[in-house]
């Protein structure tokens, strides 16, 4: 088919033309749209043209059907380069004359026409408390740490306008909040999968999905978006983990939780897990599918024991950096939690791991410990107090509940190596079965 000049620069920002059926807004009196599709579905352009679509009106100064509008991302940073910023983000969809302008220190797009969007961080969930929206765009909401509070927010401030909507878009995990949208009489639920837009991704890369995901429960909920349900035989369940989660700490004023106790120690977790790490420059290009994937992360994760004889497990660190990197990542971790050890297995590569470390801090308290026993026996009383209700989550973690879902009493039936749950166990077994001094007092699960 051939076309004008004139009819090429109609086209080019012509959603409807480009997009495929499935990226279009559906018909229907709906309050939430969500797009529960794989990796590499297009959601991110999807979320994008829709935005575009909301705010603009006909020409640049005529208004759209939105004036205020949130934009919620799992942190700042994939606000800022995501949904903003990237190749299918919001700046690079609009013609020249429609474009917003970003002010990245408001965490603001004003539009010509007078409109403004506001990001905001899911870590952060007290940002949505107050402003008000007519609209918003939720950005891969099943990796929120704090999912329900951020969502709750948000829902309090679409308050204005004729019919306030949201977008949310996702590749979806088996949590509570999504399975009630996708039930909800308001949602307007569109699916699809990796391969629904095979024309516009790298042949090695869904190659490489084929060949390594296909078939396998990770590849199911990633690639073909499938909303899993528990493995069976595993140590810990969905249900079992939503139970053990809690809720934001900036939530208190909601009278929602109670803030954290004081702990009387804290402890970082990690699994080197064999890794060689990779650099800056080899995760960017790996990120681009330009190389094969890299070993196992380094599986950093920090818990403390409270006044209450509870264990709270405070942040996942875990990375695929060069050595000299996840060193300093664990340093990281360690001051900002304010921790009082650092535990790591040692049967990788031995005395390395505490050289590494201390290379990024030589006198930072260290402990090795050596894996005498399977991951799943190790494991296995870890387990247990969380089904006495002696372990929490401070928010969700999304990644490190995918592999402890993944533990079975027959071993591990994830993709790669279980290396967050490993850290986990370690932190955990040291804090409890351990015995160790602060402030001169010994400490173990259940005494004072």
């Amino acid at each position: 088919m051939q076309f004008t000049p004139a009819e090429k620069k109609l086209l080019e920002h012509d959603w409807s033309f480009w997009g495929r059926p499935e990226q279009q807004e559906p018909d229907g009196d709906w309050s939430v749209w969500l797009v529960l599709a794989g990796r590499g579905f297009g959601k991110t352009r999807l979320g994008s043209e829709w935005v575009r679509k909301v705010m603009c009106g006909p020409t640049p100064l005529a208004a759209g059907k939105v004036a205020h509008m949130a934009l919620v991302a799992e942190n700042a940073a994939d606000a800022r380069d995501v949904m903003i910023q990237s190749a299918a983000g919001i700046l690079r969809v609009h013609a020249n004359d429609f474009r917003p302008k970003y002010n990245s220190s408001l965490r603001k797009l004003t539009w010509p026409n007078g409109a403004v969007a506001h990001t905001y961080s899911a870590d952060d969930p007290e940002q949505l408390r107050g402003p008000e929206h007519d609209a918003a765009w939720s950005d891969e909401l099943a990796k929120w740490r704090y999912a329900d509070e951020t969502w709750d927010m948000l829902q309090f401030g679409l308050r204005t306008g004729f019919n306030p909507r949201q977008l949310v878009t996702t590749t979806p995990r088996p949590i509570q909040i999504l399975r009630d949208l996708v039930a909800s009489p308001d949602t307007a639920v569109t699916k699809g999968t990796t391969y629904d837009n095979a024309a516009n991704l790298a042949p090695r890369f869904l190659s490489k999905m084929r060949e390594r995901y296909e078939g396998t429960r990770l590849g199911r909920q990633e690639l073909r978006a499938e909303i899993l349900d528990d493995v069976v035989g595993a140590l810990w369940t969905r249900e079992m983990l939503e139970k053990r989660t809690v809720r934001n700490p900036f939530a208190a004023g909601m009278g929602r939780l109670d803030p954290l106790p004081d702990m009387r120690r804290v402890v970082v977790g990690v699994d080197p897990s064999g890794t060689t790490g990779e650099d800056e420059a080899a995760r960017k290009r790996r990120k681009d599918g330009k190389e094969e994937e890299a070993g196992d992360d380094v599986g950093i994760i920090c818990a403390g024991l409270g006044v209450d004889n509870i264990v709270y497990v405070l942040e996942d660190g875990t990375c695929n950096f060069a050595p000299s990197e996840w060193a300093k990542r664990v340093v990281q971790v360690f001051d900002r939690q304010e921790a009082d050890m650092v535990v790591g297995e040692m049967n990788f590569g031995g005395a390395m791991v505490e050289f590494t470390i201390r290379t990024a801090r030589r006198n930072i308290p260290y402990r090795p410990v050596h894996a005498s026993r399977g991951k799943v026996v190790r494991a296995q009383p870890i387990a247990s107090l969380y089904e006495q209700g002696k372990v929490r989550h401070v928010g969700s973690f999304g990644a490190l509940e995918d592999q402890m879902v993944s533990m079975t009493q027959r071993g591990y039936e994830g993709r790669g190596s279980p290396d967050r749950v490993d850290a986990l166990v370690w932190a955990i077994t040291d804090l409890v079965f351990g015995t160790s001094m602060r402030g001169g007092t010994s400490t173990v699960l259940g005494h004072h």
